[in-house]
């Protein structure tokens, strides 16, 4: 049976430490909901952190993507009184950066405004995955707005599946799981498929006095692929109560994230190996309604995985990854 182990805990939140401190970094952690930052000191103490909204920048353009990484940056400092030109490094995983011409593109923004010279872009999948293993093999599941799947060997080789995006794929990520649900409900609706839960928390969601007003909330100018992917609270949540509709949904987002970490480890060839799993982001609060069915498409392939909490949370996992900077290089090959 695939063992949940928990060898390391998170590191302890510093905060209030004196403002000179030397050796200050930062790391970001930017996806399609949020921006966070942490500042460490030369102990790799937690000193600082900062949130601002969305930076994925196939999302919301590079420009507005910089602007939200600077705004965390700077609440981060603003809270000890930090400047920024004290930072000597920043890594910085963004979803949305997987193409090295996005990349490099949003690296440019990025460095013009911040005005940090050592400074490393790497995709949100690389900084999770530095928080589950410290470097070493293992895999990271994360299914937030969107989905992807990053793992790395022994060999240092590197894979990922999904991270696709909300049209192509992005599979069991709360977008994804939210259009399965509003399926559901217009199904229902037409008598098409069977009644389900998910009508009232749709109506209740999206604020509507009958299913039938459904497509004018959805399709309004207005809708955000933000705002969509919110419903999938509501779905875990009936799901929770009983609903067989809400479960088959949930079950079935565990299982498309069983299949990206199965296709990773195919592809690094660690069917052999014993190596930890982290499951990371806001879908996995469902628990074991998820987490249960990706166990098993793992398990058929890698009998010696666990899952395992991560060491870091991503943005101090990107922050570490900044040390690395220092040292004259990534921690993570990328």
């Amino acid at each position: 049976m695939l063992r949940m182990t928990t060898k390391q805990k998170p590191v302890d939140l510093l905060t209030r430490l004196p403002t000179k401190s030397r050796g200050l970094v930062i790391g970001i952690d930017g996806g399609g909901t949020a921006t966070r930052a942490a500042i460490l000191d030369s102990e790799q103490r937690l000193i600082a952190q900062g949130i601002a909204g969305p930076s994925n920048p196939l999302r919301i353009g590079i420009a507005n993507a910089a602007s939200a990484v600077r705004d965390a940056v700077d609440q981060a400092c603003g809270a000890t009184g930090i400047q920024r030109d004290e930072l000597l490094a920043a890594a910085i995983g963004l979803a949305g950066v997987r193409r090295r011409d996005i990349r490099d593109r949003m690296r440019e923004a990025l460095v013009d405004c911040l005005g940090i010279e050592t400074l490393e872009l790497v995709t949100d999948g690389d900084i999770a995955l530095y928080g589950v293993t410290g470097g070493g093999p293992g895999l990271v599941v994360i299914a937030g707005t969107g989905s992807i799947c990053c793992g790395m060997n022994s060999q240092r080789k590197r894979i990922c599946a999904g991270g696709w995006g909300p049209i192509v794929g992005d599979e069991g990520g709360a977008a994804w799981i939210s259009r399965k649900a509003l399926q559901a409900v217009a199904k229902a609706a037409d008598e098409r498929g069977p009644k389900t839960s998910l009508t009232a928390a749709a109506c209740e969601y999206f604020r509507l006095s009958s299913p039938d007003d459904l497509s004018t909330a959805i399709y309004a100018p207005s809708m955000t692929n933000d705002r969509l992917a919110g419903f999938a609270k509501l779905v875990v949540q009936t799901a929770r109560k009983g609903d067989e509709m809400a479960r088959d949904i949930v079950a079935e987002a565990g299982r498309e994230l069983g299949l990206a970490a199965a296709a990773v480890i195919r592809k690094l060839r660690m069917e052999r190996d014993g190596f930890p799993v982290a499951c990371v982001g806001g879908m996995f609060a469902a628990g074991d309604l998820m987490l249960e069915p990706l166990r098993r498409e793992i398990m058929r392939i890698a009998k010696k995985a666990s899952l395992a909490q991560p060491l870091y949370p991503p943005a101090i996992a990107a922050a570490r990854m900044a040390h690395g900077l220092l040292r004259g290089g990534l921690a993570l090959a990328v």
